[in-house]
């Protein structure tokens, strides 16, 4: 019997390259969107403005076509609700992102924050706390603040 298992284990074979890079860019796609929703959620309140800016967002930093974009958003909404910590998504973007994009990543989070024409005090703390877990620095968190601010206003 061990021997049947041993065979049956060898035997199976390893998802190829291409699945692997399609596997994680999908997660990367669905984290990066969770992530919006976390921000959008965080007053208690998603307002349509909010939803514009996601979608806005993820077709920027994704290049999707827009049937691809609410899907994804779906998708990251229902991740959103079920996820039990941030850290299920700011480590695969982390870890899949460099520098300049996990500070693009944050300048949208803002853009969501600040597309219902307020600034909620849960907002920021949220963008902050992801900010942190992305270990984008202090000073390009703030740039990212006033570049999505200064974007947001009329």
């Amino acid at each position: 019997m061990l021997e049947a298992l041993k065979a049956a284990l060898a035997g199976r074979s390893q998802p190829s390259a291409d699945a692997r890079k399609d596997g994680s860019e999908k997660a990367l796609r669905i984290a990066a969107a969770a992530l919006l929703v976390e921000v959008s959620r965080s007053d208690g309140e998603v307002s349509d403005g909010e939803r514009t800016v996601m979608r806005a967002a993820i077709q920027s930093l994704l290049d999707l076509p827009p049937a691809d974009v609410e899907e994804l958003l779906r998708v990251a909404e229902a991740e959103s609700r079920s996820a039990v910590s941030l850290y299920e998504f700011t480590r695969i973007v982390d870890g899949e992102l460099s520098q300049e994009e996990k500070k693009r990543v944050v300048e949208l989070l803002w853009l969501v924050a600040f597309a219902d024409g307020r600034k909620d005090a849960h907002e920021e703390h949220l963008v902050r706390k992801i900010a942190g877990l992305l270990h984008v620095d202090h000073p390009d968190f703030i740039d990212a603040k006033i570049r999505a601010r200064d974007r947001s206003q009329p």
